[in-house]
Formats: C-alpha cells, structure tokens, sequence
C-alpha cells in the first residue's frame, strides 16, 4: 500500500491532512489517536468508501484514484477485507453464510473457523453467538476470499482476553502468509503484536 499526500475535509474540519504512508506485504500497522484524529476516514479512504480531496492511493499495484464506482466495489471484492468493531453480521443467515457472503468457498470457510475457535457454531445464527465470537466471524468473512489487504477498525476495541487473542491470532497468521494489515486501535493487546504503531493527531501522522 502507498499513500501520497492524503488530505479529507468536512465542511471546515480536517479530518486528513497531507497523510502519507507506505506498507509492504507481510507487515501489520497499528493506527492509534484521539477520538476525531481521521483514523477511520483513512480506513474508508483506503478501502475506497469515501473519495480523498487530494492525493493518491495504490493498493496492490492498483490506483484506486483512477477507478470507478463499481470499479472499486469489483477490487475491495478481490483485494480487500473489512473488520468493524461491530461486526455487522446479516441476523437471518447461519455463521457459515455470512461467511460465504463476501466469496470464497465452503473448506475456505470451515478452516477458517476451526482456526478461529468456531467449530461447531457453523449453523448457529448470529443472536446464538457471544460478541466475541461474531466479531471473529466477522474476520472469517474478511478473510475467506483470501485479500491481500486487511483493513480494521477497533477490531477488539469490546472483546474478553480469549476473544482478542483469537483476533489478534487470526490477524497475525494472515500478515506471516503475506497479507498486510492496517488496524485501528488502543489496545495493547493488538500495539504489542504490530511490526509498527502510528500515531494519528489532527489529521496528520505524528513523526
């Protein structure tokens, strides 16, 4: 990932200015600041949710800033995979469809979720589930379609010890097979585990 001289506004309020960043394959960066520092809208920036007033994004080779709509809905399908600190399952499908939801395949997903300490619960649906264990459903989706990029916000920002560690777990052994993640967070259970931690304030990176 490449960023270059990122900057967003809202009306007369700075949400990015001038961000610049650059990660390479197998790396996880922990994104942390006050509340209003822009770290979620560099998130959806990144992920192409939200277009920059300037600068360029290069994820995986690609220019996202020369991409349609539909273009960057076809990459994040492909390329990217999102973790919300709620994680926003669809109530009527069982743990292995909303899994299945964002692509891959039925053994994609059942390894996954024995990776992630979800045997059994495949035909659970998601009011059957603690917070902890949706929210790691939440990364199975993320992860199923194999992207090359993880982008998460607060993933354990509400999640028991047990839960975190099976986040953070899950979240590790997909950068140690090459993947990247930039992850939104205060918590030291996730700072620890990162390969670097940048500081957010005001909309620029803290040096």
């Amino acid at each position: 990932m490449k960023l270059v001289g990122l900057s967003k506004s809202y009306d007369t309020v700075i949400a990015l200015d001038d961000v610049s960043l650059r990660m390479g394959a197998g790396e996880l960066i922990a994104l942390r600041g006050p509340s209003g520092a822009g770290k979620s809208t560099l998130l959806y920036v990144v992920a192409g949710l939200l277009g920059p007033d300037a600068g360029s994004i290069e994820v995986a080779g690609s220019d996202l800033s020369k991409m349609s709509g539909f273009e960057k809905t076809r990459f994040r399908k492909e390329i990217i995979g999102l973790v919300f600190q709620d994680a926003r399952l669809i109530p009527y499908l069982d743990i292995r469809e909303n899994i299945l939801a964002a692509g891959g395949d039925q053994a994609r997903a059942d390894q996954l979720m024995d990776s992630l300490g979800l045997e059994g619960r495949a035909s659970h649906v998601p009011g059957k589930l603690s917070a902890g264990e949706q929210q790691r459903v939440g990364l199975a989706r993320a992860l199923v379609h194999r992207p090359k990029l993880i982008l998460a916000d607060e993933p354990t920002g509400n999640l028991d010890d047990v839960s975190a560690e099976a986040v953070v777990f899950g979240l590790r052994n997909f950068v140690k097979d090459g993947g990247s993640v930039l992850v939104v967070t205060h918590d030291p259970r996730v700072l620890e585990k990162a390969d670097r931690v940048i500081t957010l304030e005001k909309g620029k990176i803290l040096l």
